[in-house]
Protein backbone atom coordinates (compact mmCIF):
# COMPACT_ATOMS: atom_id res chain seq x y z
CA UNK A 1 0.00 0.00 0.00
CA UNK A 2 1.25 3.47 -0.91
CA UNK A 3 2.27 5.46 2.14
CA UNK A 4 1.64 9.18 1.68
CA UNK A 5 3.81 11.62 3.60
CA UNK A 6 1.85 14.53 5.04
CA UNK A 7 3.86 17.53 6.14
CA UNK A 8 2.40 20.15 8.44
CA UNK A 9 3.81 23.49 7.44
CA UNK A 10 4.65 26.44 9.63
CA UNK A 11 5.54 29.95 8.56
CA UNK A 12 8.55 31.77 9.99
CA UNK A 13 8.80 34.82 7.73
CA UNK A 14 6.30 37.04 5.94
CA UNK A 15 7.76 36.05 2.55
CA UNK A 16 6.82 32.44 3.30
CA UNK A 17 3.12 33.19 3.24
CA UNK A 18 0.50 34.26 5.76
CA UNK A 19 0.88 33.93 9.52
CA UNK A 20 -0.39 30.60 10.82
CA UNK A 21 -3.21 30.49 13.36
CA UNK A 22 -5.19 27.69 14.97
CA UNK A 23 -8.48 27.03 13.15
CA UNK A 24 -10.51 27.68 16.30
CA UNK A 25 -9.06 31.20 16.56
CA UNK A 26 -10.84 32.16 13.32
CA UNK A 27 -14.06 30.24 13.90
CA UNK A 28 -13.19 26.96 12.18
CA UNK A 29 -13.26 23.34 13.31
CA UNK A 30 -9.93 21.52 13.30
CA UNK A 31 -11.61 18.10 13.31
CA UNK A 32 -13.62 19.00 10.22
CA UNK A 33 -10.55 20.33 8.43
CA UNK A 34 -8.90 16.94 8.95
CA UNK A 35 -11.20 15.67 6.20
CA UNK A 36 -8.91 17.52 3.79
CA UNK A 37 -6.02 15.19 4.62
CA UNK A 38 -8.10 12.12 3.82
CA UNK A 39 -9.42 13.55 0.56
CA UNK A 40 -6.08 14.78 -0.81
CA UNK A 41 -4.29 11.57 0.23
CA UNK A 42 -6.90 9.44 -1.56
CA UNK A 43 -6.14 11.33 -4.76
CA UNK A 44 -2.47 10.39 -4.44
CA UNK A 45 -3.23 6.76 -3.56
CA UNK A 46 -5.49 6.52 -6.61
CA UNK A 47 -2.66 7.63 -8.89
CA UNK A 48 -4.12 11.03 -9.69
CA UNK A 49 -1.01 13.05 -8.75
CA UNK A 50 2.23 12.36 -6.83
CA UNK A 51 1.88 15.23 -4.37
CA UNK A 52 -0.09 18.34 -3.44
CA UNK A 53 0.20 21.59 -1.53
CA UNK A 54 -2.89 22.91 0.25
CA UNK A 55 -3.63 26.15 2.03
CA UNK A 56 -6.94 27.11 3.61
CA UNK A 57 -6.93 30.67 4.87
CA UNK A 58 -9.42 32.70 6.85
CA UNK A 59 -9.48 36.17 8.38
CA UNK A 60 -5.91 36.96 7.45
CA UNK A 61 -4.28 33.70 8.53
CA UNK A 62 -3.38 30.29 7.12
CA UNK A 63 -5.30 27.77 9.22
CA UNK A 64 -4.65 24.54 7.29
CA UNK A 65 -1.38 24.51 5.42
CA UNK A 66 0.09 21.16 4.45
CA UNK A 67 2.14 19.32 1.90
CA UNK A 68 1.19 15.83 0.75
CA UNK A 69 3.31 13.23 -1.03
CA UNK A 70 6.32 13.92 -3.24
CA UNK A 71 7.27 16.00 -6.23
CA UNK A 72 7.30 12.90 -8.45
CA UNK A 73 6.40 9.20 -8.41
CA UNK A 74 8.64 6.30 -7.53
CA UNK A 75 10.56 4.95 -4.54
CA UNK A 76 13.47 7.32 -5.28
CA UNK A 77 11.28 10.42 -5.10
CA UNK A 78 12.95 11.92 -2.06
CA UNK A 79 11.64 15.48 -2.26
CA UNK A 80 8.45 15.97 -0.25
CA UNK A 81 5.96 18.68 -1.09
CA UNK A 82 5.90 21.83 1.06
CA UNK A 83 4.25 25.22 0.78
CA UNK A 84 7.46 26.38 -0.95
CA UNK A 85 7.27 23.75 -3.71
CA UNK A 86 7.03 25.58 -7.03
CA UNK A 87 4.26 24.49 -9.40
CA UNK A 88 3.38 25.31 -12.99
CA UNK A 89 -0.04 26.84 -12.26
CA UNK A 90 -1.28 26.71 -15.89
CA UNK A 91 -4.53 28.67 -16.36
CA UNK A 92 -4.31 30.22 -12.92
CA UNK A 93 -1.91 32.45 -14.86
CA UNK A 94 -4.99 33.99 -16.49
CA UNK A 95 -6.14 35.52 -13.21
CA UNK A 96 -3.04 35.81 -10.99
CA UNK A 97 -1.04 37.21 -13.91
CA UNK A 98 -2.96 38.52 -16.92
CA UNK A 99 -6.17 39.71 -15.26
CA UNK A 100 -4.18 41.35 -12.46
CA UNK A 101 -2.14 43.25 -15.05
CA UNK A 102 -5.33 44.43 -16.77
CA UNK A 103 -6.71 45.52 -13.39
CA UNK A 104 -3.60 47.56 -12.67
CA UNK A 105 -3.84 49.37 -16.00
CA UNK A 106 -7.59 49.82 -15.63
CA UNK A 107 -7.04 51.48 -12.25
CA UNK A 108 -4.70 53.93 -13.99
CA UNK A 109 -7.35 54.62 -16.68
CA UNK A 110 -4.99 53.33 -19.35
CA UNK A 111 -7.43 50.66 -20.53
CA UNK A 112 -11.08 51.09 -21.46
CA UNK A 113 -12.88 47.78 -21.06
CA UNK A 114 -15.42 48.67 -23.73
CA UNK A 115 -12.89 49.90 -26.25
CA UNK A 116 -12.30 47.77 -29.34
CA UNK A 117 -9.24 45.57 -29.10
CA UNK A 118 -7.78 47.06 -32.28
CA UNK A 119 -7.34 50.38 -30.44
CA UNK A 120 -4.48 48.70 -28.58
CA UNK A 121 -3.59 46.04 -31.17
CA UNK A 122 -4.05 47.51 -34.67
CA UNK A 123 -3.00 44.20 -36.26
CA UNK A 124 -6.12 42.57 -34.81
CA UNK A 125 -8.49 43.53 -37.62
CA UNK A 126 -10.79 42.19 -40.29
CA UNK A 127 -13.83 39.91 -40.23
CA UNK A 128 -15.82 41.49 -37.39
CA UNK A 129 -12.71 41.91 -35.23
CA UNK A 130 -13.41 45.65 -35.00
CA UNK A 131 -16.42 44.73 -32.84
CA UNK A 132 -14.41 42.77 -30.25
CA UNK A 133 -13.89 44.63 -26.97
CA UNK A 134 -11.49 44.12 -24.09
CA UNK A 135 -14.45 43.18 -21.89
CA UNK A 136 -15.43 40.40 -24.29
CA UNK A 137 -11.92 38.97 -24.13
CA UNK A 138 -12.19 38.90 -20.34
CA UNK A 139 -15.57 37.12 -20.40
CA UNK A 140 -14.63 34.73 -23.25
CA UNK A 141 -17.30 36.13 -25.57
CA UNK A 142 -15.03 37.56 -28.27
CA UNK A 143 -15.93 35.13 -31.05
CA UNK A 144 -12.46 33.60 -31.04
CA UNK A 145 -12.09 29.82 -31.08
CA UNK A 146 -10.94 27.97 -27.98
CA UNK A 147 -7.46 27.55 -29.35
CA UNK A 148 -5.31 26.42 -32.23
CA UNK A 149 -2.11 24.40 -32.43
CA UNK A 150 0.23 27.33 -32.87
CA UNK A 151 3.10 25.31 -31.44
CA UNK A 152 3.04 22.95 -34.42
CA UNK A 153 3.78 25.77 -36.89
CA UNK A 154 5.45 28.71 -35.15
CA UNK A 155 9.25 28.76 -35.21
CA UNK A 156 9.64 31.85 -33.02
CA UNK A 157 7.66 33.78 -30.36
CA UNK A 158 7.13 36.54 -32.94
CA UNK A 159 5.56 34.11 -35.40
CA UNK A 160 3.41 32.64 -32.64
CA UNK A 161 2.22 36.14 -31.70
CA UNK A 162 1.32 36.89 -35.33
CA UNK A 163 -0.66 33.66 -35.54
CA UNK A 164 -2.71 34.64 -32.48
CA UNK A 165 -3.41 38.10 -33.90
CA UNK A 166 -4.39 36.67 -37.28
CA UNK A 167 -6.73 33.98 -35.96
CA UNK A 168 -10.15 34.56 -37.57
CA UNK A 169 -13.29 34.79 -35.46
CA UNK A 170 -15.63 31.81 -35.52
CA UNK A 171 -18.69 33.59 -34.10
CA UNK A 172 -20.17 37.06 -33.98
CA UNK A 173 -18.73 38.82 -30.90
CA UNK A 174 -20.83 38.74 -27.72
CA UNK A 175 -23.19 36.01 -28.97
CA UNK A 176 -21.45 32.87 -27.67
CA UNK A 177 -19.35 31.82 -24.70
CA UNK A 178 -16.20 29.93 -25.72
CA UNK A 179 -13.41 29.57 -23.17
CA UNK A 180 -10.50 30.84 -25.23
CA UNK A 181 -6.77 30.72 -24.54
CA UNK A 182 -6.31 32.93 -27.60
CA UNK A 183 -8.41 35.67 -26.04
CA UNK A 184 -6.25 35.55 -22.92
CA UNK A 185 -3.14 35.83 -25.10
CA UNK A 186 -4.55 38.98 -26.70
CA UNK A 187 -5.05 40.43 -23.22
CA UNK A 188 -1.39 39.75 -22.54
CA UNK A 189 -0.44 41.56 -25.75
CA UNK A 190 -2.58 44.53 -24.67
CA UNK A 191 -0.77 44.66 -21.33
CA UNK A 192 2.58 44.76 -23.10
CA UNK A 193 1.47 47.41 -25.60
CA UNK A 194 -0.07 49.72 -23.01
CA UNK A 195 2.62 49.29 -20.34
CA UNK A 196 5.54 49.31 -22.75
CA UNK A 197 7.04 46.29 -20.96
CA UNK A 198 7.01 42.52 -21.26
CA UNK A 199 4.19 41.21 -19.12
CA UNK A 200 6.49 39.27 -16.80
CA UNK A 201 8.55 42.40 -16.13
CA UNK A 202 5.47 44.53 -15.56
CA UNK A 203 3.99 42.07 -13.08
CA UNK A 204 7.28 41.59 -11.27
CA UNK A 205 7.61 45.21 -10.18
CA UNK A 206 3.92 46.09 -9.99
CA UNK A 207 2.51 43.00 -8.24
CA UNK A 208 4.90 40.27 -7.17
CA UNK A 209 7.64 42.39 -5.57
CA UNK A 210 5.27 44.72 -3.65
CA UNK A 211 3.44 41.69 -2.20
CA UNK A 212 6.61 39.81 -1.34
CA UNK A 213 5.68 36.99 -3.74
CA UNK A 214 9.32 36.03 -4.18
CA UNK A 215 8.59 32.59 -5.68
CA UNK A 216 6.21 33.66 -8.43
CA UNK A 217 7.59 34.11 -11.92
CA UNK A 218 7.48 33.17 -15.58
CA UNK A 219 10.46 31.15 -16.84
CA UNK A 220 12.00 30.24 -13.45
CA UNK A 221 15.78 30.02 -13.22
CA UNK A 222 17.51 26.66 -13.64
CA UNK A 223 18.86 27.00 -10.09
CA UNK A 224 15.29 26.47 -8.81
CA UNK A 225 14.69 23.15 -10.58
CA UNK A 226 15.13 21.12 -7.39
CA UNK A 227 12.09 22.87 -5.89
CA UNK A 228 9.90 22.66 -8.99
CA UNK A 229 7.33 19.89 -9.39
CA UNK A 230 7.87 18.22 -12.78
CA UNK A 231 5.02 18.04 -15.27
CA UNK A 232 4.89 15.90 -18.41
CA UNK A 233 7.42 13.12 -18.92
CA UNK A 234 6.96 12.67 -22.67
CA UNK A 235 5.67 15.86 -24.27
CA UNK A 236 6.00 16.77 -27.97
CA UNK A 237 9.24 18.60 -27.08
CA UNK A 238 10.80 15.18 -26.54
CA UNK A 239 12.14 15.58 -23.00
CA UNK A 240 10.67 15.63 -19.47
CA UNK A 241 9.45 19.04 -18.36
CA UNK A 242 10.60 20.61 -15.11
CA UNK A 243 10.73 24.37 -14.79
CA UNK A 244 9.61 24.84 -18.39
CA UNK A 245 5.97 25.72 -19.06
CA UNK A 246 3.83 22.67 -19.75
CA UNK A 247 1.45 24.34 -22.21
CA UNK A 248 2.76 24.02 -25.75
CA UNK A 249 1.38 27.31 -27.07
CA UNK A 250 2.73 29.21 -24.06
CA UNK A 251 6.13 27.66 -24.79
CA UNK A 252 5.85 28.73 -28.44
CA UNK A 253 5.16 32.29 -27.24
CA UNK A 254 8.42 32.29 -25.32
CA UNK A 255 7.14 31.07 -21.95
CA UNK A 256 5.29 34.31 -21.15
CA UNK A 257 1.68 34.14 -22.34
CA UNK A 258 -1.67 35.52 -21.35
CA UNK A 259 -3.18 32.07 -20.92
CA UNK A 260 -0.35 30.19 -19.13
CA UNK A 261 3.30 30.28 -18.12
CA UNK A 262 3.28 31.37 -14.48
CA UNK A 263 4.97 29.32 -11.75
CA UNK A 264 4.18 29.87 -8.07
CA UNK A 265 3.91 28.33 -4.61
CA UNK A 266 1.05 27.79 -2.19
CA UNK A 267 2.71 30.31 0.15
CA UNK A 268 2.83 33.05 -2.48
CA UNK A 269 -0.69 32.40 -3.70
CA UNK A 270 -2.00 32.67 -0.14
CA UNK A 271 -0.61 36.23 -0.03
CA UNK A 272 -2.27 37.02 -3.35
CA UNK A 273 -5.60 35.55 -2.18
CA UNK A 274 -5.51 37.55 1.04
CA UNK A 275 -4.78 40.72 -0.92
CA UNK A 276 -7.89 40.05 -3.02
CA UNK A 277 -9.96 39.43 0.13
CA UNK A 278 -8.65 42.76 1.45
CA UNK A 279 -10.00 44.49 -1.69
CA UNK A 280 -6.58 45.10 -3.18
CA UNK A 281 -4.53 45.91 -0.07
CA UNK A 282 -1.92 43.88 1.82
CA UNK A 283 0.27 45.01 4.71
CA UNK A 284 -0.17 48.66 3.85
CA UNK A 285 0.49 48.22 0.13
CA UNK A 286 -2.42 49.16 -2.15
CA UNK A 287 -2.31 47.10 -5.32
CA UNK A 288 -5.85 47.65 -6.65
CA UNK A 289 -8.68 49.98 -5.69
CA UNK A 290 -11.54 48.25 -3.90
CA UNK A 291 -13.97 49.26 -6.66
CA UNK A 292 -11.78 47.53 -9.26
CA UNK A 293 -11.67 44.32 -7.22
CA UNK A 294 -15.47 44.43 -6.90
CA UNK A 295 -15.91 45.04 -10.63
CA UNK A 296 -13.61 42.28 -11.86
CA UNK A 297 -14.82 39.60 -9.42
CA UNK A 298 -18.57 40.22 -9.85
CA UNK A 299 -20.45 37.72 -12.00
CA UNK A 300 -21.24 39.39 -15.31
CA UNK A 301 -22.97 36.89 -17.53
CA UNK A 302 -23.44 33.17 -17.06
CA UNK A 303 -20.76 32.03 -14.63
CA UNK A 304 -18.01 34.43 -15.74
CA UNK A 305 -16.70 37.55 -14.08
CA UNK A 306 -14.00 39.70 -15.74
CA UNK A 307 -11.14 37.28 -16.21
CA UNK A 308 -12.22 35.31 -13.14
CA UNK A 309 -14.61 32.39 -12.97
CA UNK A 310 -17.28 32.19 -10.28
CA UNK A 311 -18.46 29.27 -8.17
CA UNK A 312 -21.45 27.53 -9.69
CA UNK A 313 -21.43 24.21 -7.86
CA UNK A 314 -19.47 22.46 -10.59
CA UNK A 315 -15.99 22.07 -12.10
CA UNK A 316 -14.08 21.82 -8.87
CA UNK A 317 -15.61 24.64 -6.82
CA UNK A 318 -17.75 22.38 -4.64
CA UNK A 319 -21.33 23.11 -3.65
CA UNK A 320 -21.03 25.31 -0.55
CA UNK A 321 -19.16 28.44 -1.66
CA UNK A 322 -21.34 31.54 -1.63
CA UNK A 323 -22.63 33.31 -4.74
CA UNK A 324 -19.96 36.00 -4.44
CA UNK A 325 -17.13 33.46 -4.55
CA UNK A 326 -14.69 33.59 -7.44
CA UNK A 327 -11.64 31.64 -8.56
CA UNK A 328 -10.08 29.63 -11.36
CA UNK A 329 -8.51 26.28 -12.16
CA UNK A 330 -5.42 25.19 -14.07
CA UNK A 331 -4.92 22.18 -16.33
CA UNK A 332 -1.84 20.96 -14.46
CA UNK A 333 -4.05 20.31 -11.42
CA UNK A 334 -4.28 23.65 -9.67
CA UNK A 335 -7.11 25.76 -8.27
CA UNK A 336 -7.79 28.86 -6.21
CA UNK A 337 -11.21 29.78 -4.78
CA UNK A 338 -11.94 32.92 -2.77
CA UNK A 339 -15.13 33.42 -0.71
CA UNK A 340 -15.46 37.08 0.40
CA UNK A 341 -18.60 36.46 2.45
CA UNK A 342 -16.76 33.95 4.67
CA UNK A 343 -13.43 35.82 4.47
CA UNK A 344 -11.68 32.65 3.32
CA UNK A 345 -9.80 31.06 0.43
CA UNK A 346 -8.79 27.55 -0.64
CA UNK A 347 -5.66 26.73 -2.65
CA UNK A 348 -4.73 23.38 -4.22
CA UNK A 349 -1.56 22.85 -6.23
CA UNK A 350 -0.70 19.51 -7.85
CA UNK A 351 1.18 18.23 -10.90
CA UNK A 352 -1.47 15.76 -12.02
CA UNK A 353 -0.07 15.77 -15.58
CA UNK A 354 3.08 14.03 -14.27
CA UNK A 355 2.72 10.36 -15.22
CA UNK A 356 -0.64 9.89 -13.50
CA UNK A 357 -1.53 6.21 -13.20
CA UNK A 358 -5.28 6.69 -12.71
CA UNK A 359 -7.32 6.03 -15.83
CA UNK A 360 -9.09 9.35 -15.35
CA UNK A 361 -6.79 11.80 -13.57
CA UNK A 362 -9.03 14.68 -14.68
CA UNK A 363 -11.93 13.12 -12.75
CA UNK A 364 -9.72 12.55 -9.73
CA UNK A 365 -8.56 16.17 -9.59
CA UNK A 366 -12.06 17.54 -10.20
CA UNK A 367 -13.50 15.53 -7.31
CA UNK A 368 -10.61 16.37 -4.99
CA UNK A 369 -10.97 20.07 -5.78
CA UNK A 370 -14.66 19.96 -4.95
CA UNK A 371 -14.12 17.95 -1.78
CA UNK A 372 -11.36 20.28 -0.61
CA UNK A 373 -13.59 23.31 -1.09
CA UNK A 374 -16.55 21.63 0.60
CA UNK A 375 -14.52 20.42 3.58
CA UNK A 376 -13.02 23.87 4.10
CA UNK A 377 -16.37 25.66 3.94
CA UNK A 378 -18.09 23.12 6.19
CA UNK A 379 -15.38 23.71 8.80
CA UNK A 380 -16.62 27.29 9.29
CA UNK A 381 -18.48 27.23 12.58
CA UNK A 382 -19.52 30.89 12.94
CA UNK A 383 -21.55 31.32 9.75
CA UNK A 384 -24.78 33.33 10.15
CA UNK A 385 -26.50 30.61 8.12
CA UNK A 386 -25.62 28.06 10.76
CA UNK A 387 -23.45 24.95 10.68
CA UNK A 388 -24.08 22.37 7.98
CA UNK A 389 -23.75 18.69 8.81
CA UNK A 390 -20.66 17.00 7.38
CA UNK A 391 -21.29 14.30 4.76
CA UNK A 392 -20.36 10.78 5.82
CA UNK A 393 -18.68 10.20 2.47
CA UNK A 394 -17.07 12.70 0.13
CA UNK A 395 -16.50 12.27 -3.61
CA UNK A 396 -12.98 10.98 -2.99
CA UNK A 397 -14.35 8.31 -0.66
CA UNK A 398 -16.66 7.01 -3.38
CA UNK A 399 -14.11 7.54 -6.21
CA UNK A 400 -16.83 7.08 -8.82
CA UNK A 401 -15.31 6.71 -12.28
CA UNK A 402 -11.74 7.32 -11.16
CA UNK A 403 -10.33 4.15 -12.67
CA UNK A 404 -12.83 3.30 -15.36
CA UNK A 405 -11.06 3.06 -18.73
CA UNK A 406 -12.03 5.85 -21.11
CA UNK A 407 -13.82 4.57 -24.20
CA UNK A 408 -12.97 6.37 -27.44
CA UNK A 409 -15.92 8.35 -28.76
CA UNK A 410 -16.27 9.30 -32.41
CA UNK A 411 -16.78 13.05 -32.72
CA UNK A 412 -20.18 14.01 -34.14
CA UNK A 413 -18.93 17.28 -35.62
CA UNK A 414 -15.86 19.44 -36.00
CA UNK A 415 -16.71 21.33 -32.82
CA UNK A 416 -17.46 18.15 -30.92
CA UNK A 417 -14.09 16.74 -31.89
CA UNK A 418 -12.44 19.77 -30.30
CA UNK A 419 -14.53 19.57 -27.15
CA UNK A 420 -15.59 23.19 -27.46
CA UNK A 421 -18.78 24.36 -25.82
CA UNK A 422 -20.64 26.85 -27.94
CA UNK A 423 -23.86 28.30 -26.63
CA UNK A 424 -25.99 31.13 -27.95
CA UNK A 425 -26.45 33.51 -25.07
CA UNK A 426 -29.94 34.26 -23.86
CA UNK A 427 -28.69 35.53 -20.53
CA UNK A 428 -28.94 39.23 -19.88
CA UNK A 429 -25.82 40.97 -18.68
CA UNK A 430 -25.62 41.38 -14.96
CA UNK A 431 -27.86 38.41 -14.21
CA UNK A 432 -26.35 36.55 -11.26
CA UNK A 433 -28.60 33.53 -10.98
CA UNK A 434 -26.65 30.29 -10.82
CA UNK A 435 -29.28 28.63 -12.93
CA UNK A 436 -28.21 30.83 -15.83
CA UNK A 437 -24.58 29.66 -15.73
CA UNK A 438 -23.34 28.07 -18.93
CA UNK A 439 -21.15 25.08 -18.21
CA UNK A 440 -17.66 25.40 -19.55
CA UNK A 441 -15.05 23.30 -21.29
CA UNK A 442 -11.33 23.75 -21.74
CA UNK A 443 -9.66 24.00 -25.13
CA UNK A 444 -8.70 20.79 -26.88
CA UNK A 445 -5.64 20.48 -29.05
CA UNK A 446 -4.77 17.81 -31.56
CA UNK A 447 -2.05 16.68 -29.18
CA UNK A 448 -4.32 15.67 -26.33
CA UNK A 449 -7.82 16.24 -25.10
CA UNK A 450 -7.78 18.78 -22.30
CA UNK A 451 -10.79 19.04 -20.06
CA UNK A 452 -10.99 22.24 -18.04
CA UNK A 453 -9.30 20.96 -14.93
Amino acid sequence: MLRVIVTALTVAHASDGLPVKAPTSVGMSESRLETIDRVVTRGISAGGYPGAAVVVGRKGAAVWQKGFGHLSWGPDAASVVTNKTIYDIASLSKVVGTTSAIMLLYDEKKIDLDAPVFRYLPAFSGGNKDKVTVRQLLTHRSGLPAGRDIWRVARSPEQARDMVLNTPLEYVPDTHYVYSDLGADLLGFIVETVSGERMDQFLEHRLFQPLGMTDTYYRPADSLRYRIAPTELNPPRGYPLRGEVHDENAYALGGVAGHAGLFSTAADLSIFAQMMLNKGEYQGKHIFTDSTVDLFTRRMIGHRALGWDTADGDFGSGQYLTEKSYGHTGFTGTSLWIDPDREMFVILLTNRVHAATAYRPAKVISDVRSDLSDAAVLAVMDSPQGVTEMPVLFRADRAVGWNVPIKPVRAKSRLASRGTVVRSSRVKKGKSSKSSAVKKKHPVSAKKKKSKS
